[in-house]
């Protein structure tokens, strides 16, 4: 069998499969995986470099569907290489099965959960960034990118930064198939014209017939070639390639054969074949790692005043100096929060992503998946823009740490454009994510520490202004505790706070004292996960609760005290303190009292509260 021959029967398998295991399942994509089936052939039997036995060999070549629907696809080639049986195949879609709808790192081949379209070429981005400056490794990172998804911004961003940081290790397959979920694509089959846009970015393209092996083959000869550019293959391909019933129609797209019509199409195919596929060993280049360091951990005297956001770059700094797997990327703003200290002392390890949010996320997704530590961090209003990305970073199982600053009303002047004010409620609901608000820089400082080594989204929310130092350089916050500030026997309320409310809060108990009502106050830095066990504590000796925090009530610290406290009997009066107004231009103080979450508000709800007799309702 010649070479061609062997990639044509490869295909036909790939398609056949795609038949086979969606029909089993009864939904799925195969048209769309059957589109790009002579573009996969021809990648896994000649181009592709991996040892499937060993996933994560670090000169693997990393293969990203960023058309994730096309798993069948996908699925099909781990079948064809060995890594998984037929039988496995078989069970795609299927509860408890490791075949996904679209794929996932349940899977050890696959590298990032993809699906939500646009996404693929820009974690693709992170991976090459990894390959080029820090491993300096000579994998290269192939994305299978569908036309559709070509409308998405996400993807331009991530075209732009490849170009920008000279990414010739990336490789961008587009498969122009031409029809989408609901029918033609905006460019249709088009292909000058994709091949243009990219070209304007600085991308050297290739432009050509998808089922077609002998350009396919050039193709890839051509991208493996020498440049100091990213390549794009577009390739023009018809939807349901192989079988008549479904080619080039629309109206099929996420819609598995009948078994009768699997049977006509699997024969018009020629039938099914067991091929397998002897993919090329990857380089065995390595790079060691220097070994970690113990953290010197930046330290604050007691009373001295310091912005948390100023803690979080002293702290991310002593972080790179300790630990070689620390990388840092920004979003234009690292002059404000205070990434630029890391970026001055390791530039290698610091990745500008200008004003790109999705392609700094997605960048940190991709520097994880080979084993780095990514720190991003932006203003919290603008993590908004990349919510996508975190949400599926979480399907990912990704471990990035997130960082937003301005946080709240309290930044003052700018106004609410640069108010994170739903970012703790974002966060929250990320699977499986940590939410930390510290309220000073020693506690900042501890807490970032902690960050680099925990699982999942870990997110940190900071204090553009300064404020007071409480706790001593030796004192510990584990997340998930919390701090009982200030306390005694005869309490009658308790003021729950974090971040910047903390400080309020504390001026709101001085003032009660005053006027004898002893208030307890508990620092609840860690928002997820929650000191349930410390708040219901309080509940059940002080009976009342009021909350403090510089955010929307929607989603915020007060519902998060209160989905700990539920279920507690007697179920104590609680008041949720927020900001529930749009707020504009003003000095922190004159935000803060305008929003309702000063300290003199503060006291008042506390007042008001213990002078209530009655049941407990809950006061929003």
């Amino acid at each position: 069998m010649t070479r061609q021959e062997f990639w044509r029967e490869l295909a036909a398998q790939l398609r056949v499969d795609s038949i086979r295991a969606t029909t089993e399942a009864g939904s799925g994509h195969p048209t769309s995986s059957m589109s790009a089936a002579d573009l996969m052939a021809v990648l896994l039997a000649d181009h592709l470099r991996y040892d499937f036995a060993n996933p994560k060999n670090p000169s693997n070549d990393h293969l990203v569907f960023s058309k994730g629907h096309a798993s069948p696809l996908l699925y099909a080639m781990l079948r064809a290489a060995g890594a998984i049986t037929d039988t496995e195949l078989m069970t795609l879609r299927k509860f408890g099965s490791r075949l996904e709808g679209h794929p996932t790192p349940v899977l050890p081949w696959v590298d990032v959960a993809t699906g939500s379209l646009g996404q693929g070429l820009a974690i693709g981005v992170g991976i090459a960034l990894a390959g080029k400056y820090l491993d300096k490794l000579p994998y290269r990172v192939w994305v299978l990118s569908g036309d559709s998804e070509m409308a998405e911004g996400s993807v331009w961003e991530a075209v732009q930064h490849a170009t920008h940081y000279k990414l010739a290790n990336l490789i961008c397959i587009v498969d122009v198939n031409r029809l989408g979920q609901r029918g033609e694509t905006m460019l249709g089959w088009n292909t000058r014209a994709y091949a243009q846009q990219a070209q304007a970015f600085g991308w050297r393209t290739l432009e050509i017939d998808g089922h077609n092996l002998e350009e396919i083959e050039r193709a890839y000869a051509q991208a493996e070639g020498p440049s100091d550019v990213p390549t794009m293959i577009v390739a023009r391909t018809v939807k349901g390639k192989g079988s008549s019933l479904v080619e080039n129609k629309e109206g099929w797209h996420g819609k598995a054969m009948s078994k009768e019509q699997a049977v006509q199409a699997i024969a018009e195919l020629g039938g099914e074949r067991h091929l397998t596929v002897q993919v090329r060993s990857p380089d065995t280049a390595r790079t060691a790692r220097p070994a970690a360091q113990p953290v010197q951990v930046p330290v604050y005297r007691v009373g001295e005043s310091v912005a948390t956001r100023r803690a979080y770059g002293d702290a991310l700094k002593a972080l790179g100096a300790a630990r070689p797997d620390v990388v840092a990327l920004d979003g234009e703003v690292s002059n404000s929060t205070y990434a630029e200290d890391f970026a001055r002392a390791f530039p290698d390890r610091y990745f500008e992503m200008y004003i790109a949010e999705q392609q700094m996320v997605a960048s940190a997704v991709g520097l994880q998946v080979r084993g780095y530590a990514p720190f991003a961090s932006t203003f919290a209003a603008f993590l908004t823009r990349a919510y996508d990305f975190i949400r599926m970073a979480a399907v990912s199982r990704a471990n990035v740490k997130l960082v937003g600053s301005h946080a709240g009303v309290s930044i003052g002047w700018d106004g609410p454009s640069q108010m994170g004010l739903e970012d703790i409620a974002m966060m929250r609901a990320v699977g499986g994510s940590t939410v930390l608000y510290p309220c000073d820089a020693n506690q900042t400082a501890q807490l970032v520490v902690q960050m680099v080594d925990r699982s999942g989204v870990v997110f940190l929310r900071t204090t553009r202004e300064k404020t007071p130092v409480l706790y001593a350089p030796e004192q510990r916050f584990p997340i998930g505790g919390s701090v009982v500030l200030r306390r005694s026997e005869g309490d009658v309320a308790t003021i729950v706070a974090a971040g910047i409310t903390v400080h309020e809060a504390l001026q709101a108990q001085q003032a009660l004292a005053a006027v004898g009502l002893a208030v307890r106050v508990i620092d609840a830095y860690s928002v997820k996960p929650i000191d349930a066990v410390m708040l219901r504590q309080a509940a059940r000796e002080t009976g009342v609760i009021v909350t403090a925090e510089d955010h929307w009530p929607e989603g915020g610290l007060g519902e998060a005290v209160l989905a700990a406290l539920a279920g507690l009997e007697p179920f104590p009066r609680v008041h949720i303190l927020a900001v529930r107004a749009m707020p504009g231009s003003g000095t922190p103080d004159e935000l803060l009292d305008a929003a309702g979450i000063s300290a003199r508000h503060i006291a008042g709800a506390v007042r008001t509260l213990t002078a209530q007799a009655g049941p407990a309702p809950v006061a929003r």
